[in-house]
Order: C-alpha cells, then sequence, then structure tokens
C-alpha cells in the first residue's frame, strides 16, 4: 500500500508523489526516541521505510589537529565509533520496530548538514525529530538543528517534542495567512492529513498588528478549498494578542493533535511570530508540529 501526495506545479498540472521512506535522526535523547514512535507508527500506517540516522560528531579532544584528514582512522575515532554503533544497534532493536523495514546508518558528519544531505540522497518523503526544552514554539523554532532543517529541507518535516502514547491524527490545525504564496504547497497539506482521515482546521489568527476583515478572511480561505472536499475543513478566524499566542491558544481550544505550518526556508517560521510568550505559555506541553516549505 502507497500513500500519495499531490503537488501543484507552476502549470496547476498535479504531479503523484509516493510516501515511501521516512527518515529519523537519532541522537539517542529521549525526544528522538519520541519521535521514532511516531515514525514507526506512521511507516506501518504507510507501509514505508523507516531510516535510522546517526550523525557521530567526534570530541574535539580526540582530534589531533596535526592528523585532522585521518581523524576517522585512528584507533580512537575507531573504537569511538564502534561503541556508537553499538549503541544505536541496540536502539533498533526496540519493540515498536518490530515489523517495519529499517534502514539504519552511522556517519561522521555535521549533525545538520548531514540529516540534510541524506535526506537529499536516500529521497525521503517524511523527516521526523524531536525536539528538546520546555520553551514551547521557541525552542522548536528558534537556534537548534531541527530549526536548521525546517528552514533547509524539501520535504516535510515533522517535530515531536512529549511521547504520544497513542499517535493519532484526528484534528490538524493549519495556520496561515492565506496568501497565494502559500497555496501551492496546500495539497501537500490536504494529502498529508487524508492518510489519517482528519479533519483539517483551517486557521487565521487576527492581531491589532496584522487585522483583516472577517469576510476578506472567509473569501481567500474558501478559494483555497474549492478543489477539495470541503467536509475536510473548518474555517476558523481567532483574535489574539500575537499570532504565535492565536495557534498555541486555539490549539487547546479545539484539543487538536497536530499543527500544521509553511516555511518559507530563508527566516525558517519566525516570520509568523513576534513578541514573547508568558511565562505559563513557556511551559506550554506543544503538540507536534509538521512544516511544508514553499515552493521557489
Amino acid at each position: 500500500m502507497y500513500i500519495f501526495f499531490y503537488i501543484y506545479k507552476i502549470d496547476s498540472q498535479l504531479k503523484l508523489i509516493k510516501m515511501k521512506k521516512i527518515l529519523v535522526p537519532i541522537d539517542f535523547s529521549e525526544q528522538a526516541i519520541y519521535a521514532a514512535k511516531v515514525a514507526a507508527k506512521i511507516a506501518k500506517q504507510t507501509d514505508s521505510e523507516l531510516h535510522l540516522l546517526h550523525m557521530l560528531e567526534l570530541p574535539t579532544e580526540i582530534i589531533d589537529p596535526s592528523n585532522f584528514g585521518n581523524a576517522s582512522n585512528s584507533p580512537t575515532t575507531l573504537l569511538y565509533m564502534k561503541r556508537a554503533q553499538e549503541k544505536f544497534e541496540k536502539m533498533t532493536k526496540r519493540y515498536f520496530l518490530k515489523d517495519i523495514k529499517v534502514v539504519k546508518s552511522v556517519f561522521f558528519h555535521e549533525t545538520f548538514d548531514g540529516i540534510i544531505e541524506e535526506s537529499t540522497k536516500q529521497n525521503v518523503d517524511l523527516i521526523v525529530m524531536g525536539s528538546k526544552g520546555v520553551s514551547g514554539f521557541n525552542e522548536i523554532l528558534v537556534g537548534s538543528n531541527t530549526e536548521k532543517v525546517v528552514r533547509r529541507s524539501k520535504v516535510p518535516v515533522l517535530v515531536i517534542k512529549n511521547e504520544i502514547e497513542n499517535f493519532k491524527i484526528e484534528n490538524l490545525i493549519f495556520a496561515s495567512d492565506f496568501g497565494p504564496e502559500n497555496k501551492k504547497t496546500f495539497p501537500k497539506i490536504v494529502q498529508f492529513a487524508k492518510i489519517f482521515d482528519a479533519k483539517i482546521h483551517l486557521l487565521k489568527v487576527n492581531t491589532v498588528q496584522k487585522f483583516e476583515p472577517t469576510l476578506k478572511t472567509h473569501l481567500k480561505i474558501k478559494d483555497y478549498i474549492k478543489e477539495f472536499d470541503k467536509e475536510m475543513f473548518t474555517i476558523n478566524i481567532h483574535n489574539d494578542d500575537s499570532v504565535k499566542m492565536g495557534i498555541l491558544n486555539f490549539c487547546d481550544f479545539i484539543d487538536a493533535d497536530m499543527i500544521a505550518l509553511n516555511t518559507d526556508g530563508y527566516r525558517g517560521l519566525m516570520h509568523f511570530f513576534s513578541g514573547s510568550l508568558s511565562k505559563d505559555l513557556a511551559n506550554h506541553a506543544i503538540k507536534p508540529v509538521i512544516t511544508f516549505k514553499l515552493e521557489d
């Protein structure tokens, strides 16, 4: 069984893409395990290969600057590599990976560059990553390898922060300004939701600084969904102090399972956000966030 994504080309024709490979970077953190569990459930549902990737960054103290070009061949380095592989091998035997086709890779590489290169080399369809910390949206979106991958990845990136015992997507929020530049990625979001038979809650957050009349927003959103089954969607306009607070508050209000956003690849997702979260929201139990890169 294959799950298909449809992507609008410039000439408005549809290009068929099969979802066959899911990449999960593993750094042995709890968050990486949480991500691997979610990815495993998606892989089972879509009959996809699960590519587990560990990027091995050598500690500076075991690299001899005078012999840097041969560092990967030194006895200390080889021992370090062996121990990392043993740890990785043990991790890949976890119960949740049973009955899934798993491809394992361990490389010496900078984490961010290695993830992007491997995702391109393996032609993956989805990257699932864990995110550490307790600072809500800011931790996911700013100053981390996860944020860098979100900005640069050409394929959707699903960010997992907490352990999800019974992963499901019944209610998916797509937060956007619904401008024309975001429309090309919309079919991918729709097809992702169809995998899980999820309802898509289309969300426009109004703020004092960026206010838009309700009728204008409704007309723009209706134009987005005119080619699709209207039963899949709800249209929502939420007023709040900032866009990011609006997304988080609306997510809580409907108890959404996931948030979908677009990223332009240059400023990442930060063009959505201004201001800062309050102390209470800083420790918000953030739901999974999936990002779709805008087409050039």
